[in-house]
């Protein structure tokens, strides 16, 4: 009767592990309401820098016109 109850708690026990993994998996592919507000705050911040960048291009292109020919290598 012992051998039976360790071997039906091994089976319990890898199916618990299974079990445990899987819903951490499915968990993971799933992103957080964290992860989305800081997807969301990168991507105001990759638009801010976007803005700036055409800015000082736009200012380069009327004050240096050929800025762009001198370091395009």
């Amino acid at each position: 009767m012992g051998a039976l109850a360790i071997v039906f708690g091994s089976i319990i026990a890898v199916f618990g592990i299974i079990f445990h993994y899987v819903t951490k998996w499915k968990e993971m592919k799933v992103m957080s309401a964290e992860g989305e507000a800081s997807l969301g705050d990168l991507r105001v911040d990759a638009q801010k820098l976007e803005a700036r960048l055409k800015t000082l291009e736009r200012i380069l292109d009327s004050e240096i016109p050929d800025w762009r020919s001198r370091y395009d290598d």
